[in-house]
């Protein structure tokens, strides 16, 4: 007998000036029956107008973009042990959620489910998440799915209680690769991630925003790896994002930025245990032999 999603589960939309892309995206949601809160990082298209035709959701309009961290106030307008976070393009499968709620309640220690993404209106599947399937990470606490240390952040289903322990995204690193933010933290603290095909996730990709957050994900890598790794593992893959960004506009507005940062990344700064860091090397490893379709010098390891 399947359990009352609704109860164990809420959604968190976030979404910014995608008014001409997100009417589908609140029509599926609303099809699930189960809580959704739309988090609205200060549009000015309009966009909260078209979430206010669906009084079945509940609309938090921000008077100023947040980015990711818009998604923690999301996260504390839900009462479910569990949030389903998805962007303005993105939807979840219903059977999906089901799943992924199922090992939640049966796996403790698991804080994130990252699903399987399905590039629309083909199907295809996202690159990102062969390689997520082909993880090399050994599992040693016995959860179902390919072991993680990042995912994406628009198409996971978390536990609410680790989301919070580790305080949600920060704000400090806007958005772009913002991932590391909160997976870094959660890997520290012991907390498990798993890639679970089961879960399944549409995804129509818009760029509207893309090319203005380039650079904060130079930034954000680089400033994620200073806080958490090593000296010699945050050089080594400061050098990396220097080498291999495409852009060099891009590449040195994001180093400039990081180091900008360096006060607060050095009052902060705490090392990973060197199993972790270990881990990460290795997943490093496999992405700078990755074909360059496949390969984003910006984003995580998964």
């Amino acid at each position: 007998m399947q359990i009352s999603l609704g109860r164990r589960l809420s959604v968190v939309l976030l979404t910014h000036n995608c008014a001409t892309r997100v009417g589908e995206t609140l029509d599926r949601l609303v099809e699930l029956h189960v809580p959704v809160v739309v988090v609205d990082n200060a549009s000015s298209d309009g966009t909260d107008a078209l979430v206010r035709h669906h009084p079945s959701l509940q609309l938090v309009s921000l008077s100023e973009n947040l980015g990711a961290a818009g998604r923690n106030v999301g996260a504390r307008r839900v009462g479910t042990p569990y949030i389903a976070f998805c962007d303005d393009d993105e939807w979840f499968e219903l059977d999906g959620l089901h799943r992924a709620v199922e090992l939640l309640d049966r796996h403790p220690s698991l804080a994130l489910v990252s699903g399987r993404i399905l590039v629309d209106p083909d199907g295809r599947l996202d690159p990102i998440c062969a390689e997520m399937a082909e993880s090399p990470l050994p599992d040693g606490a016995g959860v179902p799915g390919a072991v993680l240390l990042g995912f994406m952040a628009g198409a996971v289903v978390v536990r609410r209680s680790a989301f919070e322990q580790v305080g949600g995204y920060d704000r400090r690193f806007f958005m772009g690769g913002e991932e590391e933010t909160l997976a870094l933290p959660l890997a520290k603290r012991g907390w498990q991630m798993r890639y679970v095909e089961e879960v399944v996730i549409h995804h129509q990709p818009s760029m509207a925003n893309a090319s203005r957050l380039r650079h904060y994900g130079v930034r954000n890598t680089i400033v994620n790896a200073w806080l958490h790794r090593p000296v010699r593992s945050a050089a080594r893959w400061t050098w990396f994002i220097i080498r291999t960004t495409p852009s060099r506009w891009q590449m040195v507005r994001g180093v400039a930025m990081a180091v900008r940062c360096v006060p607060w990344v050095l009052r902060e700064r705490s090392p990973m245990r060197p199993e972790l860091d270990q881990w990460l090397r290795m997943l490093e490893d496999r992405r700078r032999t990755a074909t360059p379709t496949r390969r984003r010098a910006d984003s995580v390891p998964w």
